[in-house]
């Protein structure tokens, strides 16, 4: 059986803990005196030959084989990033400017990082399949290293660029660091085949042990880039501004991008022992938006500014401190487990991103309504628990994992009846952490389409929130129109009196929306139009089904919401339940899952 390399683990005493990572940064800022003057240790006099090192994700130094292969054996590297237009194309709606900021913080992060170390970032404008044979032909370059990428925009462009690279007698090295495992390698441990559920995945990685330990970041010097070379001018290849990308509106994101900032928010954490150990996804505040309750690393996983081997090699390190620590799935390393599940399961699925050709997503008729989209989008649906959330996600680029559930049941099966792929644009668009794997399946099983069954326990937009926070404090920052509304009213402020309105100079209708559906009627509505889908047909409910409740780095779903519903959503939800196919009576509830478990309480790693 192939097996990962297993880690090595020197017992941590507590006045090293908060040194470790410390010494990471320091070594990639400020190399030491006997490496100042030398080159990396591959680089031995007498080798010849250019490579250039393709940045793409995996924006860091720590854990980075690409950069150790680019380095080996080569006289010069030239470390490179490439502005692919694809992503700018209104059409796409790819990025918003929260995500493009916290891309283009990355980069200046990791040009400051190459900087201390002798080299920088050249900063390239085109298609990959334009520049790099350009630069290829003329920084006459012999070798090509880059990080593997699993998403099918990024494979066809690899593809293409691989064989470019071949026909001009360039060798091409790829490696994979992006996530804990070669995935490919997972599938085929697994019989040729990705795992469906989260329980049949936790059993795949057990056999294969744990992830390759993560590389350490260079500290020796790396050789100049040579800039009298064609294309390579300050004015061409420096990190451009949000505003030189064509982006009208300030970015308003309070996550600052970059390794730096991802290692000093990891270790932030970590100090907190205990907490690491105790930490179950579910547990955590939605409504807690001055400090996330949660880790809020995922924008960092995302943009590969923290290593996923690195951050799993510190869990396992707290963990060897707290033998009775918390498990997967809903443990920190669990998190780091749905991630590579989703990936996994993802880069094996034709068509995972969307319904039509996606063999594990149910073939549900949505609605279109587009003026209903725009309202959610907006956040303008009446319902000031949604609207605060679509707020924040527009602000900040990130919301709670329970705020993501609340939106999107809200969007879909739960009141607006509109399609996850609508949802999930959105999302793409303006969350720091949408990843195409992940954002995906989280909105298939939000929207039952796959992985949950339950279709007919819905979240309630009016008391939900609620649990967490009855004063609306949550609402009342992110809704400053609402700011004055009564606690009784600030959940269903059209329920308020006239002259209650009046007083908090917010007048329904008129200062803030009216609510665009009745969610008593429509999520009546919705579970009906579910019950009759899912009778019709019976594709994606394998994917997933027998799998605990989730927590993944997304939006994830699977959290059950009917404790935060009203009694007539309950009464609805009881009434379905009797006559739900049997796959939703087979899928496990949130509350079966944990009490199997023995655990009370989980926690994302947003």
């Amino acid at each position: 059986m192939l097996r990962c390399a297993q880690p090595k683990y020197a017992p941590l005493k507590s006045q090293a803990f908060n040194q470790k990572l410390n010494r990471l940064v320091a070594a990639a800022r400020t190399p030491s005196k006997s490496s100042s003057t030398s080159r990396m240790a591959s680089t031995s006099s007498g080798q010849q030959g250019r490579s250039i090192l393709w940045f793409r994700k995996g924006l860091r130094l720590h854990d980075n084989p690409a950069l150790r292969d680019a380095c080996t054996g080569s006289a010069a590297v030239f470390p490179i990033f490439i502005i692919d237009p694809y992503f700018l194309q209104k059409s796409n709606n790819k990025v918003g400017v929260n995500r493009y900021q916290f891309l283009l913080e990355s980069l200046s992060d990791l040009n400051s990082s190459l900087t201390s170390l002798g080299s920088q970032l050249l900063v390239l404008r085109g298609t990959p399949e334009e520049v790099i044979p350009r630069v290829l032909r003329d920084w006459s370059i012999k070798k090509l290293c880059y990080e593997i990428d699993t998403e099918p925009y990024a494979k066809a462009r690899d593809a293409r660029v691989d064989d470019m690279a071949r026909e001009a007698g360039v060798e091409v090295k790829k490696h994979w660091s992006h996530t804990l495992y070669d995935t490919d390698m997972l599938v085929r441990e697994n019989k040729g085949k990705a795992p469906l559920t989260m329980q049949a995945f936790e059993k795949l990685v057990d056999r294969v042990g744990h992830p390759l330990t993560a590389l350490p970041a260079p500290t020796a010097r790396l050789p100049p880039v040579d800039v009298s070379l064609p294309g390579i001018k300050d004015a061409e290849v420096g990190v451009p501004t949000w505003q030189e990308m064509g982006f009208k509106e300030a970015p308003t994101a309070i996550f600052k991008g970059g390794e730096t900032e991802a290692l000093k928010r990891l270790e932030h954490y970590m100090k907190d022992t205990k907490w690491v150990a105790s930490f179950e996804k579910p547990s955590t505040d939605p409504s807690a938006f001055t400090e996330p309750s949660t880790t809020a690393l995922s924008p960092y996983l995302k943009f590969g500014c923290l290593s996923a081997r690195f951050f799993h090699q510190r869990l396992l390190d707290v963990y060897r401190l707290h033998p009775k620590h918390s498990q997967p799935p809903m443990s920190l390393r669990g998190q780091l487990l749905w991630r590579e599940f989703f990936y996994t399961l993802g880069s094996h699925t034709p068509n995972f991103d969307r319904i039509a050709g996606n063999p594990i997503c149910r073939q549900i008729t949505w609605d279109t309504n587009p003026a209903l989209l725009k309202a959610w989008r907006d956040g303008a649906t009446g319902y000031p628990w949604i609207d605060a959330a679509m707020t924040q996600l527009r602000e900040w680029g990130w919301m709670h994992h329970l705020a993501r559930h609340s939106v999107a049941c809200f969007l879909t099966r739960g009141d607006l009846y509109l399609s996850w792929e609508s949802g999930k644009e959105v999302f793409e668009e303006l969350l720091l952490d949408a990843d195409y794997f992940i954002n995906a399946a989280n909105w298939m099983w939000l929207s039952a389409s796959a992985f949950f069954a339950q279709y007919f326990r819905v979240y309630s937009p009016v008391v939900f929130g609620k649990k967490y926070d009855k004063e609306g404090a949550y609402i009342r920052k992110f809704l400053p129109v609402l700011k004055d509304m009564p606690a009784k009213y600030i959940y269903e402020p059209w329920t308020a009196p006239k002259e209650v309105q009046q007083r908090a100079n917010c007048i329904i209708g008129r200062d803030y929306p009216a609510p665009i559906v009745d969610h008593a009627v429509a999520s009546k509505e919705c579970i009906a139009r579910m019950g009759a889908a899912y009778k019709a047909t019976n594709t994606g409910g394998s994917a997933g089904k027998a799998s605990p409740a989730k927590a993944a780095s997304s939006g994830d779903a699977g959290t059950s919401a009917s404790a935060g519903a009203p009694s007539s959503s309950k009464k609805t939800t009881g009434k379905r339940a009797a006559s739900a196919d049997q796959g939703g009576k087979r899928q496990k509830t949130l509350e079966e899952s944990m009490t199997k478990k023995g655990a009370s309480k989980k926690e994302a790693g947003k």
